[in-house]
This record gives C-alpha cells, sequence and structure tokens, in this order.
C-alpha cells in the first residue's frame, strides 16, 4: 500500500505543478506583451504556488525511498515537513495580501474592471481543474498544504470576479481589498490548523481520530489479556499508525494466540497496522518495582467492549 499510495501522491501532485506552471507562463507572456503589471503580479503569484505543489511533488517522491539503517522509517516524514513548510508559506503569503489591502483600503486605486474580469474567470477555471485533480488524489498532509495554496487562487479568483462585476456597476474600488482580507481570514485559519496537525505529528503525538484509553482498554478486554501498560500511539506518516505497548498477560504460553488477537483488534477496529507488542507475565509484574505508565484495564461491566 505505501509505495503505491506515495507513488500515486506524487503522479497527482505533478499534473497540478504544470497545470498550475503552464498557466502561469501564459499569464505571464499576456502581461507583458499587454504591459499589465496586474497580470504580471498575479503570473507571479501563480508560480509561487507552482513552487509549493513542486516541493509537494518532490516530497512525495523522497517518500518513496526504501528505509535504510540510518531511517529505519524511510523518508514517508517527508510529506509532513512539506506540509510544515507549505503552511507556513501560505501564512506570509496571507500577511502581505492583507498588508497590500490595507494600503489599497486607505487609498483605493483604480481597477481596470474588464481585465480583472476575464484573468479571474479564466483562473477560476484553472484552478477548479488544479483543485479537482487534488481532490482525486491521496488525501495526505502534504496534499492537503498544496490545495491550500490553489484554494487561496480559487478563493482569489472568485472574489476578483465578485470584485470586478462591482467595480464595473458601481465604481467602488474598496470592494476588492475587502473581499481579500475576509478571503486572508479563511485561508489563514485553515493554514494554522494544518500547521497544528502537521506539528502533532513530527511531536508523535495521539493520532487526533484515537483516544489511547480507549485503544488500551479494548486490548485488556482481550482473551488472556490481564492490563496494558507503557502504550504508545503516533503517526508514521499519513495512513500509516504505528502502537507500541507491554501487555501483561495470564499465561505466557497462550501468547501467539493472544498476539494474534490483539493484532486483529488493532487493524480493524483502529485501523492500526503497524505493531511491537511486549508480552509479560503477572508473575514478573508482581516481582518488579518499575515506575511506568498506569495499567489499563478492560471495564469489568462491558468485558466484550
Amino acid at each position: 500500500m505505501g509505495a503505491h499510495h506515495h507513488h500515486s501522491t506524487g503522479r497527482t501532485l505533478i499534473v497540478a505543478l504544470i497545470i498550475t506552471f503552464c498557466f502561469a507562463l501564459v499569464e505571464a507572456i499576456g502581461g507583458w506583451l499587454a504591459n499589465s503589471l496586474a497580470l504580471l503580479g498575479d503570473a507571479g503569484h501563480m508560480l509561487t504556488d507552482a513552487s509549493a505543489l513542486g516541493l509537494a511533488a518532490f516530497a512525495a517522491w523522497l517518500a518513496q525511498r526504501p528505509p535504510s539503517s540510518l531511517h529505519s522509517y524511510g523518508l514517508v516524514r517527508a510529506e509532513v515537513l512539506a506540509a510544515i513548510f507549505n503552511s507556513l508559506f501560505m501564512i506570509i503569503i496571507v500577511v502581505g495580501i492583507v498588508l497590500t489591502a490595507i494600503e489599497r483600503l486607505q487609498q483605493p486605486s483604480e481597477v481596470n474592471s474588464i481585465t480583472v474580469m476575464v484573468i479571474a474567470f479564466i483562473g477560476l477555471l484553472i484552478n477548479l481543474a488544479v483543485a479537482w485533480v487534488l481532490h482525486r488524489g491521496e488525501q495526505t498532509l502534504n496534499t492537503r498544504a498544496a490545495m491550500l495554496h490553489v484554494m487561496g487562487d480559487l478563493l482569489g479568483s472568485a472574489a476578483a470576479l465578485v470584485a470586478g462585476i462591482v467595480i464595473y456597476f458601481t465604481d467602488w474600488y474598496s470592494i476588492d481589498p475587502i473581499l481579500s482580507l475576509l478571503i486572508c481570514t479563511l485561508i489563514f485559519w485553515s493554514s494554522l490548523r494544518l500547521l497544528r496537525e502537521a506539528i502533532h505529528v513530527i511531536m508523535e503525538g495521539v493520532p487526533q481520530h484515537l483516544e489511547l484509553p480507549d485503544v488500551g482498554r479494548a486490548m485488556a478486554a482481550v482473551d488472556g489479556v490481564d492490563s496494558v501498560h507503557d502504550l504508545h500511539i503516533w503517526t508514521v506518516s499519513s495512513g500509516t499508525i504505528a502502537l507500541s505497548a507491554h501487555v501483561v498477560v495470564d499465561d505466557i504460553n497462550h501468547w501467539q494466540q493472544t498476539l494474534a488477537q490483539l493484532q486483529q483488534l488493532l487493524h480493524a477496529r483502529f485501523h492500526i497496522g503497524h505493531t511491537t507488542i511486549q508480552p509479560e507475565p503477572a508473575s514478573y509484574i508482581l516481582q518488579q518495582d518499575l515506575p511506568r505508565q498506569a495499567p489499563l484495564q478492560a471495564h469489568h461491566s462491558h468485558p466484550n467492549e
């Protein structure tokens, strides 16, 4: 699953990169021929998105590298690092747009509404195509970070189209920076949420859709298991969750059957496929006085939970 997953992600990002880069070139050539700073500026913005998609595609390629003696998990975390970088990059872009919008509010400048509407409409179609390509691919932290850039352009094109229409009929130039500020607010919060999630992965936090005590009690409810301690759950990369635990068992001679039940439970109920589980006889635990995580036991009122 892993190699195919990362290969598919990389291919999706490359397609999105090609579409974005080609439109940026067309826009840059059109801006140069028309001597339009607005078009050249928008082309520059599209090129920054293309670079973000390029980084995401490179990270997806790195994630395909096999494990080594130096990186025993391979380089799958490259996707998470790319997500962090792209989220921070998007926040910087948003800050720049906000500062420009504030200046425009203080000193409104004339806008060619016809040019804005035409370019905005073409950009809207292009970004819809790129968003569709990314949405059909694997939803990793990496592709979601790339999607943030595309959604920023998509919302920007929609806002520019609305602004162009309003300016054409009313000559109210302030609508352009006002809509930019509203969109920047949405993108800023989305970027922060993704950044927080990516940092949570780097810090090896428990996946947000799982509750560590619930997993521990479910494991303790398996026949032959007395309790579970030193339980750790973390995300290796998008779609890959790892678990390690010490399991206190009643009879070590039945460990193979107990281990099979635990692995089946973790895979079927919690979608955890990478496990390291150490058995400990109950008699051994009683003889030890070691500091460890408080043991998790099954609820007696729900033995089959």
